[in-house]
């Protein structure tokens, strides 16, 4: 079957796009998520009337930010925030970085889709899921949002994977992560410990070993999985030698004939 291409287009002859004249039409509803924009009407909002609440994410790159206010200033706001509306208040759903970013330009207002209507099981899901698919979550936001969503709900595994779109192994891996104690939680964003260092460590039998590994991950000085293997071996490999040593020695004239 013969392929066909759109033809090529000269710089010339492209059309420029008006963003503001997009914003004010359905094309930006058509490229959001369905989902999260059924029943949002868009409206302009004074910031201050905007309540900001705990995020799934708790972890922000500054230079990022500083990044995308930049960006806003000179291309304007092509991503609206997302809040919701309950009692006459407005509480911020998605878009701390965007928000955090406007507040720095010392805007007074911003677009918002505003939501009505949705129940907090609802939010959390908008919430996880546009969080998500803009700039990379840290594992342990990623593994703290999935747990809260669960507390909030009381799904099991099974329904979260289907509410969240993510797989049921990435949601158990998720679990185990998020019930870590906070100490471990926080040197694996300060120090960008690799996910599976935790859930290696967290696999690991009750011992002075583990105790061992779990100061050197709170310290950061254990922060790769490759580290973390290498830690087993030898572990496993001292444990061997020294039950070898506790082994009774056979004499010499009676492993003689056994080599032979």
């Amino acid at each position: 079957m013969v392929k066909t291409f759109v033809p090529r287009v000269s710089k010339r002859e492209r059309q420029t796009l008006d963003l503001a004249d997009r914003l004010n039409g359905r094309d930006i509803f058509r490229q959001s998520d369905e989902k999260l924009l059924r029943g949002a009407r868009l409206d302009e909002i004074r910031m201050a009337d905007i309540n900001v609440k705990e995020q799934v994410r708790t972890k922000f790159n500054d230079d990022s930010i500083l990044e995308l206010a930049e960006n806003i200033k000179i291309n304007g706001l092509i991503q609206p925030l997302v809040i919701h509306l309950k009692d006459g208040k407005y509480t911020l759903i998605c878009g701390e970085r965007r928000f955090r970013a406007i507040t720095s330009l010392g805007w007074e207002k911003a677009s918002c889709f505003i939501l009505d209507n949705k129940s907090e099981e609802e939010l959390m899901a908008i919430q996880f899921s546009e969080n998500s698919s803009r700039e990379q979550l840290h594992y342990i936001d990623t593994a703290d949002g999935i747990y809260n969503y669960q507390l909030a709900t009381n799904a099991s595994e099974r329904k979260i994977q289907a509410a969240l779109g993510i797989s049921k192994s990435e949601v158990h891996r998720s679990l185990i992560l998020a019930k870590l104690a906070k100490e471990m939680k926080e040197s694996a964003k300060r120090y960008d410990i690799e996910k599976y260092v935790l859930l290696e460590w967290e696999e690991l039998d009750e011992c002075t070993f583990k105790d061992e590994l779990h100061m050197k991950i709170i310290e950061g000085t254990l922060t790769k999985r490759s580290q973390l293997k290498r830690r087993l071996r030898e572990h496993r490999l001292a444990q061997e030698q020294a039950i070898n040593l506790t082994l009774p020695q056979m004499p010499v004239e009676e492993v003689r004939p056994q080599l032979q």
